[in-house]
Protein backbone atom coordinates (compact mmCIF):
# COMPACT_ATOMS: atom_id res chain seq x y z
CA UNK A 1 0.00 0.00 0.00
CA UNK A 2 1.19 3.88 -0.36
CA UNK A 3 0.54 5.44 2.95
CA UNK A 4 1.69 8.73 3.93
CA UNK A 5 2.62 10.12 7.64
CA UNK A 6 2.58 13.50 8.36
CA UNK A 7 4.23 14.74 11.32
CA UNK A 8 7.97 13.05 11.72
CA UNK A 9 8.09 13.11 15.68
CA UNK A 10 7.95 9.73 17.97
CA UNK A 11 4.97 8.92 16.97
CA UNK A 12 5.20 9.09 12.90
CA UNK A 13 8.50 8.59 12.53
CA UNK A 14 8.08 5.37 14.25
CA UNK A 15 4.73 4.38 12.77
CA UNK A 16 6.54 5.05 9.12
CA UNK A 17 9.78 3.14 10.14
CA UNK A 18 7.23 0.13 10.93
CA UNK A 19 4.82 0.40 7.86
CA UNK A 20 7.78 0.14 5.85
CA UNK A 21 9.01 -3.14 7.39
CA UNK A 22 5.36 -4.25 7.04
CA UNK A 23 6.19 -4.27 3.02
CA UNK A 24 4.13 -0.84 2.57
CA UNK A 25 5.40 2.26 0.14
CA UNK A 26 5.61 5.02 2.98
CA UNK A 27 6.12 8.99 2.15
CA UNK A 28 6.88 10.78 5.85
CA UNK A 29 6.01 14.31 5.91
CA UNK A 30 7.44 16.54 7.46
CA UNK A 31 4.69 20.03 8.26
CA UNK A 32 6.39 22.38 9.90
CA UNK A 33 9.77 23.43 11.62
CA UNK A 34 8.95 23.93 15.56
CA UNK A 35 10.25 19.87 16.53
CA UNK A 36 12.51 17.00 15.57
CA UNK A 37 14.43 18.87 12.82
CA UNK A 38 17.83 17.32 13.54
CA UNK A 39 16.07 13.69 13.10
CA UNK A 40 14.20 14.66 9.97
CA UNK A 41 16.95 16.01 8.71
CA UNK A 42 19.03 12.96 9.45
CA UNK A 43 16.46 10.62 7.40
CA UNK A 44 16.61 13.15 4.40
CA UNK A 45 20.29 12.45 4.03
CA UNK A 46 20.10 8.82 5.18
CA UNK A 47 17.84 7.43 2.58
CA UNK A 48 15.26 7.07 5.38
CA UNK A 49 17.00 4.79 7.39
CA UNK A 50 15.35 4.15 10.91
CA UNK A 51 17.02 1.03 13.48
CA UNK A 52 13.80 0.58 15.32
CA UNK A 53 14.81 -0.95 18.67
CA UNK A 54 12.24 -3.08 20.85
CA UNK A 55 12.66 -5.82 23.38
CA UNK A 56 16.15 -5.69 23.01
CA UNK A 57 16.03 -6.79 19.22
CA UNK A 58 17.44 -4.20 16.24
CA UNK A 59 16.08 -4.18 12.93
CA UNK A 60 16.64 -1.09 10.05
CA UNK A 61 13.44 0.04 7.82
CA UNK A 62 13.96 2.33 4.83
CA UNK A 63 10.91 4.56 4.72
CA UNK A 64 10.65 5.24 0.84
CA UNK A 65 10.32 9.05 0.68
CA UNK A 66 10.98 11.16 3.40
CA UNK A 67 10.09 15.05 2.50
CA UNK A 68 8.17 18.42 3.28
CA UNK A 69 6.27 18.69 0.29
CA UNK A 70 2.82 18.14 0.90
CA UNK A 71 1.40 17.19 -2.59
CA UNK A 72 2.90 13.69 -2.30
CA UNK A 73 -0.15 12.71 -0.17
CA UNK A 74 -2.73 12.50 -3.26
CA UNK A 75 -0.83 9.39 -4.24
CA UNK A 76 -1.53 7.64 -1.52
CA UNK A 77 -4.33 5.53 -0.44
CA UNK A 78 -4.15 6.20 3.77
CA UNK A 79 -2.82 9.13 5.10
CA UNK A 80 -2.53 8.98 8.79
CA UNK A 81 -2.06 12.58 10.95
CA UNK A 82 0.53 12.45 13.67
CA UNK A 83 1.27 15.91 14.90
CA UNK A 84 0.06 17.30 18.02
CA UNK A 85 -4.31 18.27 17.79
CA UNK A 86 -3.57 21.75 18.56
CA UNK A 87 -2.70 22.20 14.52
CA UNK A 88 -4.94 19.86 13.44
CA UNK A 89 -7.05 22.36 12.02
CA UNK A 90 -3.99 24.54 10.19
CA UNK A 91 -3.11 21.42 8.95
CA UNK A 92 -6.21 20.15 7.64
CA UNK A 93 -6.68 23.89 5.71
CA UNK A 94 -3.47 23.44 4.19
CA UNK A 95 -3.98 19.05 2.76
CA UNK A 96 -7.59 19.37 0.98
CA UNK A 97 -6.39 20.32 -2.09
CA UNK A 98 -4.40 17.19 -2.23
CA UNK A 99 -6.96 14.61 -0.26
CA UNK A 100 -9.13 13.01 -2.90
CA UNK A 101 -12.56 11.00 -2.14
CA UNK A 102 -11.08 7.65 -2.13
CA UNK A 103 -8.83 7.94 0.38
CA UNK A 104 -8.70 7.56 4.09
CA UNK A 105 -7.90 10.45 6.61
CA UNK A 106 -6.87 9.20 10.03
CA UNK A 107 -6.04 11.57 13.09
CA UNK A 108 -3.58 9.71 15.31
CA UNK A 109 -5.59 10.51 17.84
CA UNK A 110 -8.00 13.11 17.12
CA UNK A 111 -9.88 14.56 19.78
CA UNK A 112 -13.21 15.30 17.13
CA UNK A 113 -10.88 16.57 14.67
CA UNK A 114 -13.32 15.10 11.98
CA UNK A 115 -15.44 18.28 12.60
CA UNK A 116 -12.60 20.50 11.63
CA UNK A 117 -12.79 18.53 8.37
CA UNK A 118 -16.11 18.58 7.65
CA UNK A 119 -16.17 22.51 8.38
CA UNK A 120 -13.11 23.04 5.79
CA UNK A 121 -13.96 20.22 3.25
CA UNK A 122 -16.10 21.38 0.33
CA UNK A 123 -15.84 19.55 -2.25
CA UNK A 124 -14.23 16.02 -1.46
CA UNK A 125 -15.83 13.35 0.58
CA UNK A 126 -12.64 11.06 2.03
CA UNK A 127 -13.06 8.47 4.65
CA UNK A 128 -12.38 9.98 8.04
CA UNK A 129 -11.24 7.89 10.40
CA UNK A 130 -10.22 8.88 14.38
CA UNK A 131 -8.13 6.56 16.82
CA UNK A 132 -7.98 6.69 20.78
CA UNK A 133 -4.38 6.87 21.01
CA UNK A 134 -1.06 5.69 19.36
CA UNK A 135 -0.52 2.51 17.96
CA UNK A 136 3.11 2.42 19.03
CA UNK A 137 4.52 4.17 22.10
CA UNK A 138 7.73 5.24 21.77
CA UNK A 139 10.58 7.80 21.82
CA UNK A 140 13.37 9.21 19.22
CA UNK A 141 16.94 8.29 21.56
CA UNK A 142 18.71 10.05 18.97
CA UNK A 143 18.66 10.82 15.35
CA UNK A 144 17.36 8.18 13.03
CA UNK A 145 17.09 5.36 16.14
CA UNK A 146 13.66 4.61 17.99
CA UNK A 147 12.90 2.76 20.84
CA UNK A 148 9.36 1.28 20.91
CA UNK A 149 8.01 0.88 24.38
CA UNK A 150 5.25 -0.17 23.86
CA UNK A 151 2.41 -1.55 21.16
CA UNK A 152 -1.52 -1.67 21.83
CA UNK A 153 -2.83 -4.91 21.07
CA UNK A 154 -6.19 -3.65 19.89
CA UNK A 155 -6.51 0.13 18.56
CA UNK A 156 -10.32 0.94 18.11
CA UNK A 157 -10.92 3.32 15.37
CA UNK A 158 -14.05 5.50 14.23
CA UNK A 159 -15.32 5.64 11.18
CA UNK A 160 -17.01 8.41 9.23
CA UNK A 161 -19.49 8.27 7.19
CA UNK A 162 -20.90 5.05 8.96
CA UNK A 163 -22.09 3.88 5.51
CA UNK A 164 -18.19 3.60 4.15
CA UNK A 165 -17.09 1.85 7.23
CA UNK A 166 -17.06 -1.85 4.86
CA UNK A 167 -15.27 0.15 2.25
CA UNK A 168 -12.80 1.58 5.42
CA UNK A 169 -12.39 -1.76 6.81
CA UNK A 170 -11.17 -3.73 3.63
CA UNK A 171 -8.56 -1.03 3.39
CA UNK A 172 -7.39 -0.45 6.75
CA UNK A 173 -6.90 -4.41 7.31
CA UNK A 174 -4.18 -4.28 4.76
CA UNK A 175 -2.72 -1.71 7.17
CA UNK A 176 -0.84 -4.47 9.53
CA UNK A 177 -2.41 -2.86 13.14
CA UNK A 178 -4.64 -4.64 14.86
CA UNK A 179 -7.91 -2.53 14.73
CA UNK A 180 -10.86 -2.33 15.98
CA UNK A 181 -13.89 -0.52 15.09
CA UNK A 182 -16.17 1.29 17.15
CA UNK A 183 -20.08 2.56 16.19
CA UNK A 184 -18.57 6.84 16.10
CA UNK A 185 -16.18 8.94 15.73
CA UNK A 186 -17.45 10.03 19.44
CA UNK A 187 -16.60 7.11 21.02
CA UNK A 188 -13.01 7.70 19.15
CA UNK A 189 -12.78 11.14 20.29
CA UNK A 190 -13.61 11.47 23.68
CA UNK A 191 -12.01 7.89 24.69
CA UNK A 192 -8.92 9.64 23.75
CA UNK A 193 -6.82 8.30 27.05
CA UNK A 194 -4.62 11.89 27.05
CA UNK A 195 -7.61 13.62 27.67
CA UNK A 196 -7.69 11.67 31.49
CA UNK A 197 -4.36 10.40 32.20
CA UNK A 198 -1.83 13.09 30.62
CA UNK A 199 -3.92 15.88 32.34
CA UNK A 200 -4.20 14.64 35.79
CA UNK A 201 -0.88 12.84 35.69
CA UNK A 202 0.74 16.39 34.60
CA UNK A 203 -0.83 19.08 36.61
CA UNK A 204 -0.22 16.99 39.70
CA UNK A 205 3.01 16.33 38.97
CA UNK A 206 4.06 19.69 38.98
CA UNK A 207 5.89 20.00 41.74
CA UNK A 208 7.63 17.07 40.68
CA UNK A 209 8.72 17.94 38.21
CA UNK A 210 10.22 21.00 38.47
CA UNK A 211 12.26 19.34 41.58
CA UNK A 212 13.83 16.98 39.70
CA UNK A 213 14.41 19.24 36.48
CA UNK A 214 12.51 16.17 34.33
CA UNK A 215 14.74 13.63 35.47
CA UNK A 216 11.16 12.06 36.40
CA UNK A 217 8.60 9.31 34.62
CA UNK A 218 5.00 10.20 35.36
CA UNK A 219 4.02 7.07 35.23
CA UNK A 220 5.50 5.65 37.65
CA UNK A 221 5.45 8.06 40.00
CA UNK A 222 1.86 10.02 39.82
CA UNK A 223 -1.25 8.14 40.14
CA UNK A 224 -1.52 7.40 44.35
CA UNK A 225 -4.84 6.44 45.91
CA UNK A 226 -5.78 10.69 45.87
CA UNK A 227 -5.19 11.34 42.67
CA UNK A 228 -6.12 7.97 41.71
CA UNK A 229 -9.51 9.86 42.63
CA UNK A 230 -9.27 12.83 41.11
CA UNK A 231 -8.98 10.65 38.08
CA UNK A 232 -12.35 8.96 38.46
CA UNK A 233 -13.88 12.43 39.16
CA UNK A 234 -12.65 13.43 35.93
CA UNK A 235 -13.28 10.02 34.06
CA UNK A 236 -16.89 10.08 35.87
CA UNK A 237 -17.46 13.71 34.23
CA UNK A 238 -16.38 12.79 30.96
CA UNK A 239 -18.82 9.71 31.11
CA UNK A 240 -21.67 11.89 31.89
CA UNK A 241 -21.11 13.71 28.78
CA UNK A 242 -21.03 10.58 26.94
CA UNK A 243 -24.29 9.15 28.35
CA UNK A 244 -26.15 12.58 27.69
CA UNK A 245 -25.16 12.32 24.10
CA UNK A 246 -26.37 8.62 23.87
CA UNK A 247 -23.11 6.09 24.09
CA UNK A 248 -22.25 3.77 26.68
CA UNK A 249 -20.66 4.69 30.09
CA UNK A 250 -17.27 3.24 29.59
CA UNK A 251 -14.86 4.27 32.10
CA UNK A 252 -11.34 5.14 31.32
CA UNK A 253 -9.73 1.77 32.64
CA UNK A 254 -11.86 -0.15 31.03
CA UNK A 255 -11.07 1.65 27.34
CA UNK A 256 -7.07 1.00 28.42
CA UNK A 257 -8.09 -2.49 29.04
CA UNK A 258 -9.05 -3.11 25.50
CA UNK A 259 -6.43 -0.91 24.14
CA UNK A 260 -3.38 -2.72 26.13
CA UNK A 261 -4.71 -6.35 26.99
CA UNK A 262 -5.75 -9.51 25.21
CA UNK A 263 -7.13 -10.85 29.04
CA UNK A 264 -10.32 -10.26 29.31
CA UNK A 265 -10.47 -11.59 32.46
CA UNK A 266 -7.83 -9.41 34.17
CA UNK A 267 -8.99 -6.76 36.39
CA UNK A 268 -8.80 -3.35 34.44
CA UNK A 269 -7.35 -1.49 37.16
CA UNK A 270 -4.35 -4.00 37.44
CA UNK A 271 -4.17 -3.39 33.74
CA UNK A 272 -3.77 0.03 33.70
CA UNK A 273 -0.92 0.01 36.79
CA UNK A 274 0.97 -2.96 35.16
CA UNK A 275 1.05 -0.62 31.78
CA UNK A 276 2.19 2.37 34.06
CA UNK A 277 4.93 0.60 35.59
CA UNK A 278 6.50 -1.12 32.83
CA UNK A 279 10.12 -0.37 32.53
CA UNK A 280 10.09 0.87 29.40
CA UNK A 281 7.92 4.08 30.04
CA UNK A 282 10.07 7.14 28.77
CA UNK A 283 10.79 10.03 31.38
CA UNK A 284 8.17 12.79 30.79
CA UNK A 285 6.85 15.17 31.18
CA UNK A 286 10.19 16.65 31.63
CA UNK A 287 9.01 20.27 31.51
CA UNK A 288 5.62 21.79 33.11
CA UNK A 289 4.87 23.40 29.68
CA UNK A 290 4.75 20.21 28.08
CA UNK A 291 2.36 18.67 25.56
CA UNK A 292 1.11 16.89 28.30
CA UNK A 293 -0.59 20.40 29.70
CA UNK A 294 -0.40 22.32 26.28
CA UNK A 295 -2.08 20.42 24.61
CA UNK A 296 -3.98 18.19 26.16
CA UNK A 297 -5.69 20.85 28.78
CA UNK A 298 -6.94 23.08 25.42
CA UNK A 299 -7.89 20.51 23.06
CA UNK A 300 -8.64 17.68 25.39
CA UNK A 301 -10.05 19.05 28.96
CA UNK A 302 -12.05 22.42 27.38
CA UNK A 303 -13.66 20.53 24.59
CA UNK A 304 -15.00 18.48 27.42
CA UNK A 305 -16.14 21.49 29.41
CA UNK A 306 -17.80 23.23 26.28
CA UNK A 307 -19.40 19.94 25.73
CA UNK A 308 -20.62 19.98 28.80
CA UNK A 309 -21.69 23.30 29.11
CA UNK A 310 -23.93 22.44 25.87
CA UNK A 311 -25.38 19.25 27.01
CA UNK A 312 -26.33 20.76 30.87
CA UNK A 313 -24.04 18.57 32.46
CA UNK A 314 -21.41 20.14 35.06
CA UNK A 315 -17.94 19.13 34.73
CA UNK A 316 -16.14 20.86 38.04
CA UNK A 317 -13.25 18.70 38.08
CA UNK A 318 -12.44 19.61 34.09
CA UNK A 319 -12.58 23.36 35.00
CA UNK A 320 -10.91 23.39 38.13
CA UNK A 321 -7.87 21.55 36.39
CA UNK A 322 -8.09 24.03 33.16
CA UNK A 323 -7.85 26.67 35.87
CA UNK A 324 -4.77 25.54 37.63
CA UNK A 325 -3.39 24.83 34.58
CA UNK A 326 -4.24 28.62 33.25
CA UNK A 327 -2.54 29.69 36.95
CA UNK A 328 0.41 27.91 36.72
CA UNK A 329 1.79 28.38 33.39
CA UNK A 330 0.42 32.12 33.69
CA UNK A 331 -1.67 31.57 29.83
CA UNK A 332 -5.44 31.18 29.07
CA UNK A 333 -6.01 27.43 28.16
CA UNK A 334 -9.61 28.40 26.98
CA UNK A 335 -7.83 31.19 24.56
CA UNK A 336 -7.36 28.88 21.60
CA UNK A 337 -8.78 25.81 23.14
CA UNK A 338 -10.70 23.60 20.96
CA UNK A 339 -14.67 24.60 21.54
CA UNK A 340 -17.94 23.38 20.34
CA UNK A 341 -18.14 26.50 18.82
CA UNK A 342 -14.85 26.55 17.09
CA UNK A 343 -15.68 22.94 15.77
CA UNK A 344 -18.64 24.03 14.55
CA UNK A 345 -22.20 22.86 16.50
CA UNK A 346 -23.77 21.99 13.23
CA UNK A 347 -20.25 19.47 12.31
CA UNK A 348 -20.73 18.04 15.42
CA UNK A 349 -24.45 17.08 15.33
CA UNK A 350 -23.63 15.77 11.86
CA UNK A 351 -21.52 13.61 13.62
CA UNK A 352 -23.72 12.36 16.33
CA UNK A 353 -26.71 12.09 13.01
CA UNK A 354 -24.13 9.79 11.64
CA UNK A 355 -22.86 7.78 14.75
CA UNK A 356 -26.38 7.01 15.67
CA UNK A 357 -27.52 5.52 12.20
CA UNK A 358 -24.10 3.72 12.08
CA UNK A 359 -25.16 2.49 15.44
CA UNK A 360 -28.26 1.06 14.33
CA UNK A 361 -27.46 -0.83 11.11
CA UNK A 362 -24.54 -2.30 13.37
CA UNK A 363 -27.51 -4.03 15.62
CA UNK A 364 -29.71 -5.24 12.51
CA UNK A 365 -26.30 -6.46 10.55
Amino acid sequence: MRISILGAGNGGTAVAADLSLKGHEVTLVKTSNSMHNVNFDYLVDNGGRVKMIEGGEEREAHIAQVTRDLTKITDSEVVIVYIQTTYHEDLIKRIIPYLKDDQILLFNPGYFSTAYVLKHLKDKRPIIVEAQSSFIDCRIIEPGVVRVGFRNVRNPLGIYPSDRKEEARSILERVGFPFTYLDSIVEAAIHNPNLIVHTVGAIMSIPRIEKTKGDYVMYHEVFTPSVWNILEALDSEKMDVLEKLGFERIPYVEACKHRNSLDDERDAKEVFFWYAAMPTRAKGPTTVNSRYITEDVPQGLVLLETLGAELDVPTPVCSSLIEIATAALGRDMRENGRTVSRLGKENIKRILKDGAEGGKNEQKG
